[in-house]
């Protein structure tokens, strides 16, 4: 089945430049691999993307712009650790690395989730960050079924954060992960 540019706009109706250059960007250099990480399973790659410079500057521009008020910027593990990252240091806001289980020194709070080919954790500190209060927005690379995005959710507000936004790179929308995040508005760069 092949994979193409179907609806580029974000949820918002209000389009801006830096959202359109973005989703020029990534329809024009995404690489797509068959049967990766499983057999079925078509990975969108976005390692292009990102290691284009016009491009990753485009990419985190749009991010930005629709990043509101944000004081902490949430990149899920690994991808969007990079796009947090940039996302962060452009807002004057601090990033919190939402990593998969293990990874963190104890003690930690977690979300078990299911995806498309497995099931996993998230994990985040349990002390040494103060959540409360905090405006999020949580950003990853790809929203496939939906469950790393609503965990990464259900765990910041757990610690007592309130998701603001949650944006991705791209919205596989066959497998209808926007469903599963009803109670957060949602930004996708681009969508196929």
């Amino acid at each position: 089945m092949e994979h193409g540019p179907v609806d580029t706009s974000p949820v918002s109706t209000d389009r801006t430049p830096p959202l359109d250059l973005a989703s020029a960007d990534v329809a024009r250099l995404i690489r797509w691999a068959d049967d990766f990480p499983t057999s079925g399973v078509r990975f969108a790659d976005l390692t292009p993307v990102f290691a284009n410079a016009d491009a990753f500057r485009d990419v985190v521009d749009a991010l930005v712009s629709v990043g509101g008020d944000a004081d902490l910027i949430a990149g899920i593990d690994a991808r969007g650790f990079l796009l947090g990252a940039g996302v962060a240091r452009a807002m004057n806001a601090g990033v919190l690395a939402v990593r998969k289980a293990g990874k963190l020194p104890p003690p930690v709070l977690g979300r078990s989730y299911s995806l498309e080919y497995g099931t996993a954790t998230l994990e985040i500190p349990a002390d040494g960050i103060d959540l409360q209060g905090r405006r999020v927005l949580v950003i990853d690379d790809v929203l496939a079924t939906g469950g790393t995005l609503g965990a990464a959710a259900e765990l910041l507000e757990a610690a007592g954060a309130h998701v603001l936004r949650i944006a991705v790179v791209l919205e596989i929308e066959a497998l209808r992960g926007r469903e599963r995040l009803p109670a957060h508005p949602l930004t996708s760069l681009l969508k196929v």
